[in-house]
């Protein structure tokens, strides 16, 4: 009798086993699926932090020709009232 309570033990367990196995095998694909989306949003993210970095330098270099600019036009205006 015992061995027929162990035997629906194992066997209710096993069957547990299955159904949960089960639904992460249906999940896979899907989870697959959304794996590869976040992979292609990680590579839009690199690509645009580099077009970020890229802009954040012509912005710099920009603004160091405007200065430049500026201190020539000082100039300018000095020699033409002084």
């Amino acid at each position: 009798m015992l061995w027929w309570i162990v035997l629906a033990v194992v066997l209710a367990a096993l069957v547990l086993l299955a159904v949960a196995v089960r639904g992460v095998l249906a999940r896979l694909p899907g989870l697959r699926r959304a794996a590869l989306a976040l992979q292609r949003r990680q590579d839009e993210a690199l690509e645009l932090a580099g077009a970020a970095r890229t802009l954040q330098e012509r912005s710099e270099t920009l603004q160091r020709q405007l200065t430049v600019t500026q201190r020539r036009i000082e100039l300018i205006r000095a020699k033409r009232h002084g």
